[in-house]
């Protein structure tokens, strides 16, 4: 079985219409197991801060944190894969929600920042998935600490929609995330199943 195996992806269709890049008309975030609304404004590194719930460049609070620890509404940072996380550690405890951006679905730089985010600086917060996300990387993203997903995949949002999350059985590699329930499974000590 080949847990990570792709979804195959439907031909576009050729109209001129149909090229046109459109938001989805359902909410794109994927928390909780089910299609939610996302309370956070993403912010242009050039826009005004809003009010609510914000979600920032990571340049644009480093660059502002004085000025924004006066606010008494949540903050964000979205993190591209090419960015110092070591940045931001120092300000994690300013920060509800960090965004980690997976600019194609064979880059995992962004993985690999989320097991340094929850088992290194314990970042408690939520933690998000954004770019290229697809059903079959799902569980994976989940088991390095992310815990919702902005997905425009229209493939993965379908499948997401009919309740089908893919099963994982089986990991070859440890994880040090304390909410991760696995188990040994076999005689070999690193393999893991989900508890």
């Amino acid at each position: 079985m080949n847990a990570l195996a792709r979804v195959p992806v439907e031909p576009a269709a050729t109209s001129v219409a149909a090229q046109a890049p459109s938001a989805p008309a359902e909410p794109a975030l994927w928390r909780n197991g089910r299609f939610e609304a996302d309370e956070w404004e993403r912010v242009a590194p050039d826009a005004a801060v809003p009010e609510g719930p914000a979600l920032l460049p990571l340049t644009r609070f480093l660059a502002e944190r004085q000025a924004l620890s006066a606010r008494n509404a949540p903050l964000g940072v979205v993190v591209q894969p090419d960015e110092a996380l070591e940045e931001l550690a120092p300000y994690l405890d300013r920060v509800s929600l960090v965004a980690l951006v997976f600019p194609k679905f064979a880059d995992g730089r962004a993985s690999s920042m989320a097991r340094v985010l929850r088992e290194r600086y314990g970042f408690a917060g939520e933690l998000r998935a954004t770019g290229d996300v697809l059903i079959d990387q799902m569980p994976l993203m989940r088991r390095c600490g992310f815990d919702a997903f902005e997905v425009v995949n229209e493939p993965t949002r379908r499948q997401l929609a009919a309740g089908k999350w893919p099963d994982v059985p089986y990991y070859l590699q440890p994880t040090g995330a304390p909410a991760q329930l696995e188990v040994p499974a076999g005689t070999r000590p690193w393999t893991r199943r989900p508890g």
